[in-house]
């Protein structure tokens, strides 16, 4: 199972330096948290609202969100991924959206992470994905 953070699904909506990376590792398949697709939506607006992305960018960006979501597998057991993610920033510094993000990993993978990956953009939540069990991508 592969299962994707936020951080690295909104390359495969706006360019970024891991774009082509995190497309190949698309292919496979997207497993994700159900919250998802508002984080990347949110990134998306930020960076409209920056300047970084045009009104054409940032339209394509969203139809390309809504493709993603409508063909990923959403992990949305709320009350088992709180459960893990109240773990979490117990013993790791991880902000709610991380926690809540490695937590429906936990649960997907039904706390067995040893073997699974983990798609992240996002250091410290690699760094969490990877001492929790897994295999963090896109390798370095």
């Amino acid at each position: 199972m592969r299962y994707w953070d936020a951080s690295a699904l909104v390359a495969l909506c706006v360019a970024e330096t891991n774009t082509s990376a995190v497309r190949r590792l698309a292919r496979a398949g997207i497993v994700t948290w159900a919250v998802s697709a508002v984080e990347i939506a949110s990134a998306i607006e930020r960076r409209t609202r920056e300047g970084s992305l045009t009104d054409a960018e940032r339209a394509a960006a969203r139809a390309a969100l809504g493709e993603l979501a409508a063909a990923w597998t959403e992990i949305a057991a709320l009350g088992s991924v709180r459960e893990r993610a109240m773990r979490l920033v117990a013993i790791h510094a991880l902000r709610v959206a991380d926690a809540m993000q490695l937590g429906a990993a936990l649960v997907a993978v039904s706390d067995r992470p040893v073997g699974h990956d983990f798609v992240c953009a996002d250091v410290r939540l690699g760094n969490a994905a990877a001492r929790e069990g897994f295999r963090l991508l896109p390798e370095a």
